[in-house]
């Protein structure tokens, strides 16, 4: 059985403790097998996704595999409806592993369409972010925030109840269909919990009353926003998740300006998982994928694109965080209040919120 409660502050993710050391990596077994498959197919993993595109090239470059790239954008929902709709194929369109929002783990075990696997490092993964028979587990996390084009908005939104002011007008975006992405279920959840004033039960139909607010004032912009439309001023506020963010300001390199706010209230941080799939037609290269994912340079990788991978403490407590890396990363003060929600609220608040999106804000995300 997974355990529903899987950290309840950024403050308790920086104090847990681990069992063991981590080993030295996959066997030569394993290397030779995934070699003479010679192919990975991931999907739904953008390049300037928490540092996705240096991970997959080093893993490309240190085995000599051929990773086959899936729709990029696709969303959680998307990921696990490819692995039903290729059950009996073994082409290119049948993804091998998958990486999706925490309540889809559980639910794509249960529905029978992964297999268990655990890395070499398994014993320094805590305990709370992984199923305990390894068919899923936690690899990074972060917090939602508001990403804002300052050449087109001189005020930021310093909260959620912000983005219904006139002055934003066709200028709110979310970084995904909230009808199927993870990331912008959250965000949807999110504006919920600060209007209900962290009252989790109340979020979602308040999040859902909050965006068909901001929709019928007309700031709402049905388009998913990334790092071009919010550099060209389509989406001149997205809410994403903080990694993505941090990127994207980054990549744009001032042109335009990005300031990346985390909101005073209504901060949720959300962890993904990694799994494989249970019609894996590569199961050794995705076994190798993980050992990389997993292994020391590989959560160093998700750092450099600001996500706080699952291993951070264990990497901290050896110093094996670069100190330069450390310093690019927000100041801690503004994920003190940070929620993590448990799976079971994930289930709940993201089944209200993909079921009534369309009756009660009516803005079709493309």
């Amino acid at each position: 059985m997974f355990k529903s409660v899987l950290l309840s502050s950024i403050a308790s993710a920086v104090v847990l403790t681990f069992a063991g050391a981590a080993s030295a990596g996959p066997s030569d077994e394993l290397v030779a097998a995934a070699k003479k498959e010679g192919v990975l197919t991931v999907i739904a993993l953008p390049r300037d996704w928490c540092g996705y595109g240096a991970v997959i090239d080093s893993f490309k470059s240190k085995y000599g595999l051929t990773v086959n790239e899936l729709n990029p954008d696709a969303g959680s929902g998307d990921e696990v409806e490819a692995i039903k709709a290729n059950k009996g194929n073994t082409g290119d369109q049948a993804p091998d592993v998958i990486d999706v929002g925490l309540s889809f783990g559980p639910s794509a075990k249960a529905e029978g369409l992964l297999q268990p696997f655990k890395v070499s490092t398994w014993d320094t993964i805590p305990d709370s972010a992984k199923d305990a028979e390894g068919f899923w587990y936690g690899d990074y996390y972060g917090v939602m925030a508001f990403g804002i084009n300052k050449d087109l908005v001189k005020n930021s939104p310093a909260d959620w109840s912000d983005l219904v002011k006139p002055e934003y007008a066709n200028a709110v975006a979310l970084a995904g269909d909230p009808r199927a992405s993870n990331q912008a279920i959250a965000a949807v959840f999110a504006a919920g919990l600060s209007a209900a004033k962290g009252d989790v039960a109340k979020a979602a139909e308040a999040g859902l009353a909050l965006f068909k607010e901001i929709n019928a004032k007309g700031n709402f912009v049905p388009v998913i926003g990334k790092s071009a439309p919010l550099a060209q001023g389509t989406t001149p506020i997205v809410a994403a998740w903080d990694y993505n963010l941090l990127s994207w300001r980054d990549t744009l390199a001032g042109n335009p300006p990005v300031e990346v706010v985390l909101p005073k209230t209504g901060v949720v941080a959300g962890v993904y998982v990694q799994a494989i799939s249970a019609y894996a037609p590569h199961p050794n290269a995705a076994k190798l994928w993980m050992e990389h994912l997993y292994s020391d340079d590989g959560q160093i990788g998700w750092l450099a694109g600001y996500c706080h991978p699952i291993r951070f403490n264990d990497l901290a407590k050896n110093g094996k965080v670069p100190k330069a890396l450390m310093d690019k990363l927000p100041a801690a003060e503004g994920y003190a209040n940070a929620v993590f929600p448990t799976v079971e609220q994930q289930n709940t608040y993201k089944a209200t919120i993909t079921k009534n999106w369309d009756a009660v804000v009516g803005a079709d995300v493309k």
